[in-house]
């Protein structure tokens, strides 16, 4: 059974081992838990839907709830005290696009609110209902979650909008094939969600961000039904797959999705390898990056997100066999873990493993092996079950992240990991850290994580996120970083896109969504500020 208020499975835990909570404790103090809400007093809150009867909506209160919040940190906080307002009039679970056609046709003709929903997993606002006097329908694509169609010998693959990855992968599987995206809320998000939001995974050095996997598919809006058609490559004007990927359901709502699969690779590999200090480490890495090393990930921990690794593995045999060999070999205290993957044919990985070792020796770096890339793989879907964790001694914690050139890398991180320090509150007492999540010839994202313990009450904790979040958000923006890699925006984000997308660009989003969303019934707030 899904958690009604947090991530995943209720029968997947990720406990904080002892030394990760000695490790806190130490940084941040011992934390107080705040008290949880029970499922029986939310759905006490659940008002009368306003919605006219249809036979494929729900208005069942827990089933609102259950769809009234995503997974964002105020999401998290709203769910855990309680206070989870407003929730959606009710939720339709379609089969098919003529049900969804039929359900936006029904929606437009009584002034409803359409949201979108896929996998749940937002951290961004993208799925909460608004705060407005029409009724809000959640149009859920849960159901449609199968493989429509395989050609092989184009490679493309059509799936309903609603598969979740696993789904989509044992489907591909079960037929030799592979789509190779894998974002860290795979378990849960869906190949239309990953569209919406221009998702980008955690292998996208080898298979791309969604955008080189989105072949085409059809798009249901209140202007009628768009067929993008999968041809390889065009010249015929602007390319329509562009204008809906990260529309985040402002347009209408993806039903079926066409992308670009892979046949299984023959072998698959994750190493890890430390870098003497954080400057070396970045040159490193982007060398790699430059080279177009073909490697399936790469990723670079700066020190302080290798020592909190360390320590929350909980693995103290091994992390201390580790710690003596590497000071041997003159790695010590501002080490940085570099993790990556090699995919493909064996010759080909072996090929590509031994130019990663050698370049990595050249910046005096040491390469330990696949043991600690296996524990990765084994464990790499499962870091957003440790808000539970910390949660339940009193911790909280968020991410956000960002991407720039790489002449503006090191200055981006420190400056993010500096404003949520000057920003957390009279003690002081956050721990920070940072990893580059995807890298690219030209730059990187930057991926931030900040831990801190609870206020004394939800109302305090949830306002000294959002002025380490505002101000963080602030000083991304005014070094020239993007708002999002790969979060989306949603409602959370959206203050901050006309810094990049500057005021002619939301001149022309605004009348794209004015064109299939006439009467802005397609979840309003969400990408655009009203």
């Amino acid at each position: 059974m899904r958690r009604w208020n947090g991530w995943g499975d209720e029968a997947n835990e990720y406990e904080l081992k002892p030394s990760g909570l000695a490790f806190l404790q130490q940084r941040l103090g011992v934390a107080t838990p705040l008290a949880d809400a029970s499922l029986e007093q939310v759905l006490a809150q659940v008002p009368a839907s306003r919605l006219p009867q249809h036979e494929l909506v729900s208005t069942d209160a827990e089933i609102r709830v259950r769809h009234a919040r995503g997974q964002s940190l105020p999401d998290w906080l709203a769910m855990r005290c309680g206070e989870m307002g407003p929730f959606p009039d009710g939720v339709a679970e379609p089969e098919t696009s003529a049900q969804v056609r039929e359900l936006l046709d029904w929606a437009l003709s009584n002034d409803v609110v359409v949201i979108p929903y896929g996998g749940g997993t937002s951290v961004a606002g993208h799925i909460n209902p608004p705060a407005v006097d029409a009724a809000v329908l959640t149009l859920s694509l849960a159901k449609m979650d199968k493989l429509i169609e395989l050609d092989p010998v184009s490679q493309i693959a059509t799936f309903g909008a609603g598969t979740p990855g696993p789904a989509l992968e044992q489907q591909l599987r079960e037929k030799g094939y592979l789509l190779g995206h894998f974002p860290q809320s795979w378990e849960l998000s869906t190949v239309g969600g990953w569209i919406a939001s221009r998702s980008s995974g955690q292998q996208s050095m080898r298979y791309g961000r969604i955008e080189q996997m989105f072949a085409g598919g059809r798009l249901e809006s209140p202007r009628g039904t768009l067929v993008i058609p999968t041809i390889p490559a065009s010249s015929a004007g602007p390319d329509l797959r562009e204008m809906v990927m990260g529309s985040e359901g402002r347009f209408g709502v993806l039903t079926e999705v066409k992308v670009r699969v892979t046949p299984l690779p023959e072998k698959e590999e994750f190493h890890v390898a430390f870098a003497p200090d954080w400057d070396s480490a970045v040159k490193l890495v982007r060398s790699m990056a430059q080279a177009k090393l073909p490697l399936s990930m790469l990723r670079l921990s700066n020190a302080e997100e290798t020592r909190s690794h360390l320590k929350l593995a909980g693995h103290e045999n091994l992390v201390g066999w580790l710690e003596k060999y590497l000071a041997l070999r003159g790695i010590a205290d501002n080490k940085c873990m570099i993790t990556f993957g090699v995919t493909g044919q064996a010759r080909a990985c072996s090929q590509n493993l031994a130019e990663a070792k050698r370049r990595i020796r050249g910046a005096g770096g040491v390469h330990v092996g696949t043991l600690l890339g296996k524990k990765w793989e084994e464990s790499r879907f499962r870091s957003p079950y440790l808000r539970h964790g910390l949660w339940e001694h009193g911790y909280a914690v968020d991410t956000l992240e960002t991407c720039v050139d790489w002449n503006r890398v090191p200055e981006m991180v420190a400056s993010i990991e500096q404003t949520i320090r000057d920003n957390c509150g009279d003690d002081g007492k956050v721990h920070v850290f940072t990893h580059l999540s995807h890298l690219y010839p030209q730059g990187s994202s930057i991926y931030t994580t900040y831990v801190f313990p609870c206020s004394p009450s939800y109302e305090e904790t949830r306002a000294r996120w959002a002025q380490m979040k505002k101000t963080a958000s602030d000083a991304i923006a005014a070094m020239g970083g993007t708002i999002s890699h790969q979060h989306g925006v949603g409602r959370d984000h959206a203050p901050w896109l006309k810094h990049e997308k500057t005021e002619q660009g939301i001149a022309v989003l605004n009348t794209l969504v004015r064109h299939f969303d006439p009467t802005q019934q397609m979840n309003p707030g969400c990408l655009l500020e009203e």
